[in-house]
Parts: C-alpha cells; structure tokens; sequence
C-alpha cells in the first residue's frame, strides 16, 4: 500500500477519530468493536474510516483447501472475547444465515478456514465505514491542524488509479498484515516462465496445473506445508505419488499445543514478553518456533493414515519426507524441469533433485511499515535494531510532538512476541487499542487470563543495603493503567 503522495487530493470534510489502512482479520476486527462505540459510549460517537486497496475481503485465498480448518477455537473470532454480546460474532453470523442448529448439532469447536473466510466478508459486507479499492500511498503528520493525512487512490474494477483523495484523522491503526516469504535461493524462479515454482499461498489458484505436473516437491515444514502435501497425495494414484516434502527443520514436528503451553497467547504472556529487555526478546522469539510454526497433530495423523492406507496395495508409496534438509541453490533444466541443490544439514551431505514444480509452503513476514509511513519517520522512536519501538498500548512511540497515535497490527512480535499474529488475541488487542484511544474503558479487560505466572515478583528484605525495591506485578502495572 505504498506509492506517491497525491498532493493537492481533494479532502474530506471532518477528521476522523480513526483511520485504518488495511482490512484483514485484525483492523476488521478493529472497526467491528470500533461500530460499537458510536452510541453512547463516546460523546458523539466514534466517527473512524477503514481503506483497502483490494477490492473485496479475502483470507488466504490461496490455503482454503476443503476441510482445513483453524488452529484456534470459533471463539476467537473477530469481537466475542472482548464483547461476546456483539452482533458482530461467529454465533452472529450463523443466527443471520439460518445456520445456528445446525452448527449447534455439528459440535465444531475449531471451524473451516473456509467458513471463517465466509463470516469475515458477511461483517464486511455489513460493516459501514470500510471502503475497498482505496490504495493508500502516504501518510503524514500536519503540526499546525494536529492531525494525521493520509493520502488514497481510489482503483476502479481492474485495479487502475480512477481519482485522487485525502482523508484526516486523530489517530490511525496499521494493519497491513504480512507477505509471503520466498528464500533468496528460490526467488529467480518464481517470476520466470515454465515451470511452476509458487508460494503456497498461491496453492490454489494453480493447483490443477500443479497436479498434472509429474513429480511435485513441497518444501517447508509448518501447517501450510503439510495441508499441502496431504491434498497432493490424496489426488496421486497409488504407487505413482511421486511428490517429494522437504524442510529445513530437524522434524515434522507437531505444534505445541498443551493446555499450558497455549497460555503463551494470552494477554498475560504478552504483557511479561513486553516488559522483558530488548535483548532477551530477540533470543526468545526464534526459540518459540513450535508455538506457531508446527503441525496440528491431526493433520500429522491424517498424513501417516494416508501413507499407511497405500502400502496395503500397492507397498511403500512414492513419496520422501526429508527434514533437515535446505535448498542451497536452484536452477531450471531446459525450460520444463527445477534443479534443486540440497544440503542436509546434520550429515553434512549434498545432493541434488530434480523436479517439475514447487509449492514453497516457507512462510510470511510482516510487511515493512517504513515504506508506508516513511512520512512519520522523523518522529519515530526505534529500538538498537532500528525497529520501530512499540508501547504496551500497541502504539508506536513517537516524538511527543505528535499528539495523535498510531497503533499497529500484526507488526509488533519483536515488541510483544508470538502472540502478534494469532487470531485468538485480535479482540482482545482491539480493545486495548480502543480503550487507549478513547481514554475510557468501553472494553472491560481481563485481569488475569493464565494459570502461569510467567515471571518472579522481587521481594525487598528489610536490612540489606541496595536490595532491589519490590517490582509493582505486571497484573497490577496493566490496572493501574485503565
């Protein structure tokens, strides 16, 4: 969402409060919670605006492979943890469609990315203030009107500039979301013709072409990944799969998915993450991997069931599963075939395969703020990365010459750590944001959400020159905050 400033855009009459750019799951979530404050909640209403340059909501598009389903409950859907009365919940959206029966006797716990993809454009097609097909291009800071501007492209059907336009407001909410990731290895393959070297978020757009290709390599060991081989394996004739699933990781682990270990995304890690040194952060983040990064154990067991399932007629399928592998280097063989250059990486061995396409299953990264908001880039504050510094609040810290706020979405892990993109924290970091944005509290927060106590409180003992003085709880620091 980047590009030239439109100077000289015609304005809008009245600043908004709240400016979102960008409409996924979390700045929809955002703007959900954000319809519900405009009676009463605020002396005359919360009046916000949300731009998208495409032209509809979609979600991972390219992954909604039939019967995948979310890694977290339907409860973490886009307001019930923050407002379960909300006309804008899951339960909202099957009650509209004549669907609350039947959902009630499915018993579905964890739902289909599919559906969820269904209810979010159902709050979308709904929600008034959203405008898509608006492209944001610059935002800036105007001192003498205190306010933000954001300068927009509006886009006609086919995606080409159609007219220019501006937009103030008190405060704005970035929520961009992420981008595929390609490794530097692969990346000279995947815009060049021929073979079909595609990121997986891609998978389906090109599957059919990708199935009629005789031998498949998936690379990438996390859920995307193994969705992916578990779809091309299913439609393979038995004996002849040739489909080869290679990661760099040293397994195909399964995610870590304990009672406990989920307490790693509640409100109450991400306040201890956030208040941890810089440092201990950054070590901390990559070590967490199997959080987030791993395969849902029933899609681990479906895998082996369908390997199992083939070696009763026809003996061992033809497919390999390799971990601990990564591709050095890449190249195509005539204009038909990918030479992939492997290095395992305990054995120390290398060896090369040769393929007709590739789904790279390798991942997203948060897209980089500074391109969009290179404008405010003289005020901000960043940490010894030179990352932007972001608060407890989900505000970026900025020169205090700028009076109004910017929040961010899904571009915080290096601040508030694994939590950042899972979708089962959206509601509740939309009423932190909120409830800072309006100094008020309209979203009554949780005090506690976890059985851990992540860290140790220090306790003063009396008598002992230059005992470190008690350290006020996180719990209490995130009270008396409201």
């Amino acid at each position: 969402m980047t590009g030239t400033p439109a100077h000289g855009a015609p304005q809008t009459e009245r600043p908004h409060d709240l400016v979102g750019i960008g409409i996924g799951p979390f700045n929809l979530s955002l703007a959900a919670l954000a319809h519900g404050l405009r009676t009463g909640d605020t002396a005359g209403g919360l009046t916000t605006a949300f731009y998208e340059q495409r032209p509809a909501f979609h979600w991972h598009a390219g992954l909604l492979i039939d019967g995948t389903t979310l890694q977290v409950p339907f409860l973490a859907d886009l307001v019930t943890l923050a407002d379960p009365a909300s006309p804008w919940s899951f339960l909202g959206y099957l009650k509209d469609r004549d669907r609350l029966f039947p959902f009630y006797f499915a018993e579905k716990f964890h739902i289909e990315r599919a559906e969820y993809d269904a209810y979010c454009r159902w709050v979308s097609d709904r929600l008034p203030g959203l405008h898509f097909g608006h492209q944001v291009d610059a935002v800036r800071w105007n001192p003498e009107r205190s306010l933000f501007e954001i300068d927009f492209t509006r886009l006609d059907a086919d995606g080409g500039a159609e007219s220019l336009g501006r937009a103030h407001a008190r405060h704005i909410a970035v929520g961009i979301g992420t981008e595929p990731h390609v490794p530097e290895s692969l990346r000279p393959l995947v815009d060049a013709p021929g073979v079909p070297v595609i990121h997986s978020a891609d998978y389906l757009e090109h599957r059919e072409r990708l199935l009629a290709a005789g031998h498949i390599t998936v690379i990438g060991s996390g859920q995307s990944g193994a969705e992916i081989f578990l779809d091309v394996l299913r439609a393979r004739p038995a004996g002849r799969e040739r489909v080869h699933w290679l990661a760099r990781t040293e397994a195909f682990a399964p995610m870590e998915y304990s009672k406990l270990g989920l307490e790693h995304f509640t409100p109450d890690y991400t306040r201890y993450f956030h208040a941890l040194p810089e440092t201990v952060r950054d070590d901390l983040v990559p070590r967490q991997w199997q959080l987030h990064k791993g395969i849902d154990t029933d899609t681990i067991a479906a895998i082996h069931e369908e390997l199992y399932r083939r070696t009763l007629r026809t003996g061992w399928p033809d497919a390999v599963l390799t971990p601990g592998v990564r591709v050095r280097t890449a190249g195509r063989v005539a204009s038909t075939k990918v030479e992939l250059h492997l290095e395992h990486l305990q054995q120390g061995t290398r060896s090369r395969l040769t393929t007709d396409a590739v789904v790279l299953a390798t991942g997203y990264r948060e897209r980089p703020l500074d391109r969009l908001l290179v404008g405010l880039d003289p005020y901000m504050r960043r940490d010894a990365s030179h990352r932007p510094r972001v608060d407890e609040h989900f505000r970026l810290v900025l020169d205090p010459a700028v009076t109004g706020s910017v929040y961010v979405q899904n571009a915080e892990r290096h601040t508030h750590g694994v939590g950042a993109p899972d979708l089962g924290l959206a509601a509740w970091r939309s009423a932190t944001i909120l409830n800072s944005l309006t100094g008020k509290e309209p979203y009554p927060l949780p005090r506690r959400t976890a059985f851990t106590s992540f860290g140790l409180e220090r306790h003063e003992t009396p008598g002992i020159p230059g005992q470190a003085p008690r350290a006020t709880p996180l719990e209490e620091r995130h009270r008396s905050r409201h």
